[in-house]
């Protein structure tokens, strides 16, 4: 939490209210005055997510986030280890995929989309996949 604080003080030094609250966080907690003092800002830039596909099954997958500079934004880039179970079922969904769609996308006139075996992005899950809460 202090490095999230120090990061959007960072961002905007302007900010009154944010500088009013961790000065008073500063005063009445010792704990925090200390992890302030010592300037520690450590992002979380990875992550690692499990997911259940009514395909594959449960599957867990590495997130890399990438803020878009000027909109506020941040996208999440979910990927398999190499050679991982992970990336054998992201393997498996890309080819369902291809296979499940054609007749769909012929009578469209379009392509289904395509994604490289090994990565999914953010926002696109493969069909049947929903978050899994673990710890």
């Amino acid at each position: 939490m202090v490095a999230a604080l120090r990061t959007r003080a960072g961002r905007d030094p302007s900010d009154r209210g944010l500088s009013d609250l961790i000065g008073e966080l500063a005063t009445r907690s010792d704990a925090f005055a200390a992890r302030w003092a010592r300037h520690d800002v450590r992002l979380h830039r990875t992550a690692r997510k499990r997911l259940a596909n009514r395909v594959v099954g449960e599957i867990e997958l590495t997130g890399d986030a990438l803020d878009l500079a000027g909109d506020g934004l941040t996208m999440i880039a979910y990927s398999a280890e190499p050679g991982s179970q992970a990336e054998d079922q992201l393997k498996l969904l890309a080819t369902w995929s291809a296979t499940a769609r054609p007749r769909a996308s012929q009578t469209a006139g379009t392509s289904p989309p395509s994604a490289g075996p090994g990565s999914a992005l953010a926002g696109n899950r493969p069909a049947g996949s929903a978050d899994v809460e673990t710890g």
